[in-house]
């Protein structure tokens, strides 16, 4: 082509890629080892960030790892331009969860951006905090959600709702009840988007706290409509849950219809059982299939594996629900409600939502009105292809309760050329199911074509669907007989030689199904059995001749041909018995023993040698199975009349009369053939357990109808005040006190911290405590600035409301809200109380710190290594710790050459390119600074010896432990040092004034509380021989003091008491302590208030107010763990 101009096919294929690539981001991708994304990273300009991020995420979009990126993507968080703003935040989300420690260094940032006036970067940094599953920021999260809540931006509410259910799988106990109020706030939005998103977080975080649903089911129904697509799909399961746990199962729907005489009309007995006829009001006819319309409705409220379980106990007759539990659809206004807003879903664009509002219908609708749901499905059957399987398996199960409802659109479910063998074999089984007199005959011509397709596989199941429909309608069923029988013939005559495969798989299915046929009245058809039989030479499927054999031993008396022909049979299968397949020959000394106990004196001597022939034979067969089976029969035919010669036995009367008893059970009487099984395993319309047929994960079952009673909607005095309680979340922002103007994001930790006045103040006349002073009283009352904190009901949903049309100055004032609105809230009236400072003494001679194994003895050979962290402050740098290491010898032989070094780490390429301002120092790892100070190595250390050394060591992260090397003897082995982030901190002395002030300089999202229980004082007092009542409080104060100090290396600044208090009640005493972080000098104050008695376990509030947030929440959770422990 064009070979002049030097021009080929893939010359031009390759120009006009590049052309479509002109304009667009695709040379982002052509190369994965580009070595300038570093540098770029590093530039001043936005727009080479820009270029460098966008490469980075082209590289993650292919599956390459760019972690090692991670420290210069984190410190562009803080960059002004949104676009590089948001290919960070994208980046860090898409590595948050595999480094979690690292994206905590931006975790200031993220809280900025929280405040930011645009709402994406609002949106951007929630959705980057929430995909942090650390339990160390939880709370943050947990305010920030709770900020996001009342955001004026319908986006960022979406966000919030978005991140509630990543907050959730946290599974934090302490908050799940903050979590489900915010989950509540969001269920009154206004906006569909949010409340779509809200249903979600709903299904997955408190999918029964139906209290929620019950203050908004209204709204929620009415809205329902707008809500996006797949948020109607969540909402519609939450509302019909909410209907049947609240009001219980319509009367008139097809859930109870197998109980309509028990409910409507008693005194009628309906002779017919398993199919009740109906007539609506509008005259046209429907019948319901009793018996699986109870097997539904039991499966949708136990779950099918809790219904199988106990299938045989059941009374058929009832669900086993009382009047109280039924309601109407014609009166109910919440079921009509639901039901009208569903409707319009039947025709939506979204197959999902169709097949969901339908079985809201299937469920809850009286049954004249289930016919709506018919065309929209047959619609979705039509248009959407992929959707058609699930469509498919659905109306599987409304049409076998309920056949009429797709019985006149039977031409809808013909098979197509272009369908799946899954979709066909639904298809030819729906058709069975809703075949009628009327439509039988066009049904067969379909069928008749599929019998002789090439797919054998298919073809056999539209044999077993024929079988079926003359199961049903037995008036078509010589006629399908006869069919199926020339079929047979055909098939055998022309699989002479075929193995077992494709063409056998159809000729056993013929004859399952003409035996299927022949159950339901043999006599009428013993010369379909005769022509079978003789065509037995002609057919080699082991499972057809096996068959063919089952029914001439069973059906061996219903005429006179049958009769006839046994004896050459039997002559027959004993020439061919030893090529016969085991099933086969089974079948055939089965059938031995039918004939013999049926037949007739006068037919007896001509079976006699046949048939002791073949049991011969099968006593010498290589199969054990035959063999036993043999042996067994022999000895039942050796009890039978005129059969005594066969094996010799002790002639007991007794013994014969058992065993031909015994026969006769089991291979005499032709039985009652039980009617077609069919699936007993429902589940809800439209789940992806009714497609896979077991419970997927997370599938749940309806609730108990009548479960949720009326003072649980929310509208009782207990709700209201709970709902007032909720406002520490709503309102958390608006507290007293204010914060530092560098911090824009004003948040307050109100759904965390809880109440914040529990602490007790005393004066500072007893300041300078003297040595012989034990209790110092004081009559001042509480400061003011600790319980000032009062919210102002802010209404979130004006907020919503304004929408997107908020005046910038509105949304500034929202952004920037401090706590100066409590100015104008009432000053509360305090009541003055006295409080008494208790003095302990030489509590820092009783701390003991803990001590933690580096190494043990088995496996250091010998040397046990133990450290513990010190008090002490290195005077080498603030950043440093101080651990003391014990050395041990527990061996026989000195060991030489002892000490701990650092770990070297590999060098990677891109460490000599990492370097910062000195504001970003907190987002990269001082490379340059020793992590451990040497140490002064032990030359020897004799069996038996304990040798003492100081480390000074610097972790990277509180929460990272560091990799040391142990060198003993010229081996080394590597240990890990745990940081303890108790020892994270030093002492911080101050008086009682100086932490009250820093205490109020640090409310909202630096404060925080947790409570634990505290039970160490009830072993002490057991131990104790008649304790006095005077010691109880000093003791438990300085058994929890010591608890503290033991732990963290902390300054105890005062322990107050009230006076008045009773001598058995510890409530109100309260600690604190002070300290500072060594790396930063940021202060952390704590404070511990105690509630209870001496003779119960006290609950612990712990309030922990500090700059660094993450710093301080770990801190907190450090000290309410070891608060909780028991003292070893």
């Amino acid at each position: 082509m064009l070979t002049q101009f030097g021009a080929t096919a893939e010359s031009l294929s390759k120009a006009s890629t590049m052309v479509f690539r002109i304009g667009t981001d695709a040379h982002l991708y052509d190369d994965p080892d580009d070595v300038s994304i570093a540098p770029l990273l590093d530039s001043k300009f936005e727009s080479e960030k820009c270029e460098a991020l966008k490469r980075l995420l082209a590289l993650i979009a292919q599956g390459f790892d760019v972690s090692n990126y991670f420290p210069q993507v984190v410190k562009n968080v803080a960059s002004q331009s949104l676009e590089v703003k948001k290919l960070v935040y994208l980046y860090l989300l898409h590595y948050a969860e595999k480094r979690p420690n690292e994206a905590l260094l931006s975790i200031n940032y993220f809280q900025k951006d929280l405040g930011d006036p645009n709402p994406l970067v609002r949106a951007w940094a929630l959705r980057t905090m929430a995909g942090i599953r650390l339990h160390a920021i939880a709370s943050l999260v947990l305010v920030a959600v709770g900020k996001c809540a009342r955001d004026p931006s319908v986006y960022v509410r979406k966000c919030a709702a978005i991140a509630l259910p990543k907050l959730h799988d946290l599974r934090l106990e302490e908050h799940t009840a903050a979590i489900e109020e915010i989950v509540g706030m969001l269920l009154k939005d206004n906006s569909p988007g949010v409340v779509g998103a809200s249903a979600s977080a709903f299904a997955s975080i408190c999918p029964n706290n139906f209290s929620l649903i019950g203050r908004n089911y209204k709204r929620l129904c009415e809205i329902l409509p707008d809500v996006e697509e797949w948020g109607q799909i969540v909402l519609i399961g939450i509302l019909l849950r909410y209907a049947i746990a609240k009001h219980g199962l319509v009367r008139e729907s097809l859930m109870l219809s197998f109980d309509d005489r028990g409910i409507q009309s008693p005194e009628k007995d309906d002779p017919d059982s398993d199919l009740t006829v109906r007539k609506p009001f509008n005259g046209a006819s429907f019948d319901v299939c009793t018996e699986i319309a109870d097997i539904v409705a039991r499966s949708y409220l136990e779950g099918p594996d809790k219904y199988l379980a106990r299938l045989g106990h059941v009374n058929q007759d009832s669900i086993g629900l009382d009047g109280s539990c039924i309601t109407s659809a014609k009166s109910n206004d919440d079921v009509k409600i639901l039901l009208q807003c569903t409707s319009p879903l039947l025709w939506s664009y979204n197959s999902a939502v169709v097949l969901a509002a339908a079985g809201v219908h299937w469920i809850m609708a009286p049954k004249e009105d289930i016919r709506k749901i018919v065309k929209p499905l047959l619609f979705l059957l039509r248009s959407a292809g992929s959707s058609k399987y699930v469509v498919l398996c659905n109306i599987q199960v409304f049409a076998k309760a309920m056949p009429s409802l797709f019985s006149p659109y039977y031409e809808d479910f013909f098979i197509s050329s272009s369908d799946s063998y899954r979709t066909k074999t639904l298809k030819l089984e729906i058709l069975s199911t809703i075949a009628t007199k009327t439509s039988i005959s066009s049904i067969f011509l379909e069928f008749q074509d599929h019998v002789r397709d090439p797919d054998r596989r298919f073809a056999a199941d539209t044999v077993a669907a024929i079988g079926l429909c003359a199961q049903k309608l037995p008036d078509v069923a010589n006629t399908c007989l006869e069919a199926l029988l020339y079929l047979a013939l055909s098939e055998s005559s022309n699989n002479v030689v075929a193995l077992m495969g494709e063409e056998e798989i159809l000729l056993v299915q013929v004859i399952k199904s003409i035996m299927a046929i022949i159950k339901q009245d043999p006599h009428s058809h013993e010369r379909v059995i005769v022509h079978l039989v003789r065509s037995l030479d002609s057919m080699s499927a082991p499972a057809a001749r096996a068959m063919v054999i089952w029914m001439l031993g069973e059906y061996c008396n219903i005429g006179v041909l049958t009769s006839k022909m046994i004896p050459t049979i039997f002559k027959y299968l004993a020439q061919c018995f030893h090529s016969e397949s085991v099933e086969t020959k089974l079948q055939i000394v089965n059938a031995c023993v039918k004939v013999l106990l049926r037949a007739k004196v006068e037919d007896m001597s001509e079976l006699r040698l046949a048939i002791s022939y073949v049991l011969e034979l099968a006593k010498c067969d290589l199969n054990y199975d035959v063999r036993d089976r043999a042996r067994v029969l022999k000895n039942f035919l050796s009890h039978c009349k005129g059969f005594n010669y066969l094996e010799e036995v002790d002639n007991r009367t007794e013994f014969n009369d058992l065993t031909y008893v015994f026969a006769e059970y089991l291979f005499g009487g032709t039985k009652k053939v039980p009617s077609e099984s069919f699936s007993y395993r429902f589940y809800l319309p439209g789940s992806l357990s009714q497609i896979v047929l077991h419970a997927a994960p997370g599938y749940e079952p309806l609730p108990e109808p009548c479960s949720f009673s009326d003072d649980e909607t929310g509208h009782s005095p207990t709700n209201v005040h709970n709902d007032h309680e909720s406002n520490e979340i709503d309102d958390s922002d608006e507290i007293s006190g204010s914060l530092d103007e560098e911090n824009t994001s004003d948040y307050s930790s109100g759904s965390v911290s809880g109440e914040g006045g529990d602490s007790y103040i005393a004066s500072d006349s007893g300041e300078d405590e003297e040595a012989g002073t034990l209790i110092h009283l004081s009559d001042d009352a509480p400061d003011s600035r600790d319980h000032d904190r009062v919210s102002v009901n802010n209404s979130s949903s004006g907020l919503m409301d304004s929408g997107e049309l908020m005046s910038k100055r509105a949304l500034e004032s929202w952004l920037n809200e401090n706590s100066g609105s409590g100015q104008n809230s009432s000053n509360l009236s305090h009541v003055q109380r006295s409080l008494a400072r208790i003095s302990i003494k030489d509590i820092g001679q009783l701390v003991k710190p803990k001590s933690y194994t580096l190494l043990d003895p088995p496996n250091g050979n010998g040397l046990s290594v133990i450290y513990r962290y010190s008090s002490e402050v290195s005077k080498v740098s603030t950043e440093l710790a101080c651990i003391h290491v014990s050395f041990s010898n527990n061996s026989e032989e000195p060991m030489c050459n002892i000490f701990l070094a650092e770990e070297k780490p590999i060098p990677s390429p891109d460490s000599s390119e990492k370097s910062g301002s000195p504001s970003e120092s907190v987002l990269v790892s001082h490379d340059k600074e020793a992590t451990l100070i040497p140490m002064e190595e032990i030359d020897r250390l004799n069996p038996g010896q304990t040798a003492d050394r100081v480390l000074q060591v610097r972790f990277e992260h509180h929460l990272l432990p560091l990799k040391l090397v142990l060198s003993c003897d010229g081996r080394k082995q590597q240990v890990k040092l745990r940081p303890d982030i108790g020892y994270f901190i030093k002492p911080l002395p101050m008086d009682i004034e100086s932490f009250l002030k820093k205490e109020s300089q640090l409310p909202g999202m630096f404060e925080n509380i947790r409570r634990c229980t505290f039970s160490e004082h009830l072993n002490q007092q057991n131990d104790r021989d008649e304790p006095p009542q005077k010691d109880i409080f000093l003791m438990i104060c300085e058994k929890l003091a010591l608890k503290m100090l033991s732990n963290a290396n902390l300054h105890l600044v005062s322990v107050d008491m009230p006076v008045a208090a009773n001598l058995d009640d510890l409530s109100g005493i309260c600690l604190r302590l002070s300290g500072e972080i060594l790396k930063n000098s940021i202060p952390c104050l704590v404070t511990l208030t105690l509630k209870g008695t001496c003779a119960e376990p006290l609950e612990v509030s712990v309030k922990m107010n500090c700059e660094e947030t993450v710093f301080g929440l770990n801190l907190l959770n450090r000290i309410v763990n070891f608060l909780a422990e028991p003292t070893q």
